[in-house]
């Protein structure tokens, strides 16, 4: 079935087809090389070298108000804290000792309340 207004198609064998190495030239398949970058390097939105000077006051500004922003994020970073910031400091400032220390602590005391139990289902 096909459609009552269109065209009808022919066969796609009708219409002659090319000869044994008349395909055309196979494509490149990587892009040619630049010859040459030149020029000196340049920095983003900057101008030519009248405005070096210039630019450059700008750029010992920005600079310095980068540097004390960052000196800023530092302080507020270890000033303070929380509950958490506390414990945690705590925990680093305890030896390896005391580390040892708390965990026979823990597990005498998980060892004494596992006895009280079999001692209350009288096993």
């Amino acid at each position: 079935m096909g459609n009552c207004c269109g065209k009808t198609e022919g066969d796609p064998f009708d219409q002659p087809g090319r000869v044994l190495g008349s395909a055309p030239p196979p494509a490149p398949t990587t892009a040619p090389v630049p010859r040459k970058i030149g020029g000196p390097p340049r920095t983003l939105g900057g101008g030519g070298a009248a405005q070096a000077t210039a630019s450059s006051s700008t750029q010992d500004e920005a600079r310095r108000k980068a540097a004390e922003a960052a000196e800023a994020r530092a302080k507020a970073s270890s000033a303070g804290g929380g509950k958490l910031q506390s414990q945690l400091s705590a925990q680093q400032k305890k030896s390896q000792l005391a580390h040892l220390n708390d965990a026979s602590a823990a597990q005498k005391h998980q060892n004494q309340s596992s006895q009280d139990t079999q001692i209350q289902r009288w096993d």
